[in-house]
């Protein structure tokens, strides 16, 4: 099992360490608008990218309670949008998984995100006083299950990793994060205008 991660912690932390260092998380969540604006750009990216997870794994009751697409649906709603705005927000173009191994690189990134969520969501109650039950349910992710949850998919990873595809879930984990990075430090969307009334302006993501 550590083979692999081990692996993934080394030649993805270029990648890694890139969108730490251009998010910039805590200025990103230091207003309610900045906030609601990074969450929009998550539900993009959550929005292409899980179905075409869904569709590779082939596994729901694996990969069901791993989706957080929901989450960020539930977190706009409290911080202003409604169902017909939140659908229209924009989305990125991202190239699905062609097989199993490339869900698992991808869904590395994902899951992996949900431990350092602890810490941000922590951040987010202090700085702008939202909780797991309002406007934080993303970040809260699994909640006490976290832990839990990162050991079961660290033990169908390592699974994935023994049938020779360790090069093909590196190459898609370090895909994964540069196209995240890309997406999530495009020029920020305002997530709604100064007196709430929704999103006010669309970009395309750089490069």
């Amino acid at each position: 099992m550590s083979d692999i991660l081990e692996r993934l912690r080394a030649e993805t932390r270029p990648a890694h360490e890139a969108i730490e260092r251009d998010l910039a998380w805590e200025t990103r969540v230091a207003t309610l608008a900045e906030y609601r604006a990074l969450l929009a750009r998550f539900w993009g990216f959550h929005a292409v990218l899980e179905p075409a997870l869904a569709a590779s794994l082939d596994d729901a009751p694996f990969f069901d309670p791993r989706r957080r697409l929901a989450h960020l649906a539930a977190d706009l709603r409290i911080l202003g949008f409604d169902d017909a705005k939140i659908q229209i927000l924009p989305c990125p173009r991202l190239a699905p998984p062609r097989d199993r191994a490339e869900a698992f690189g991808a869904l590395y990134v994902l899951e992996g995100s949900t431990l350092g969520g602890q810490v941000i969501a922590k951040h987010i109650g202090r700085q702008l006083g939202l909780t797991a039950e309002c406007g934080c349910r993303y970040y809260a992710a699994h909640g006490r299950e976290t832990g839990a949850m990162w050991k079961a998919f660290r033990q169908r990873l390592a699974e994935e990793a023994t049938r020779g595809e360790a090069d093909a879930i590196v190459i898609s984990a370090t895909a994964t994060f540069d196209a995240m990075r890309h997406w999530l430090c495009a020029t920020a969307v305002p997530a709604l205008d100064e007196e709430g009334r929704g999103p006010v302006a669309k970009v395309s993501p750089r490069g």
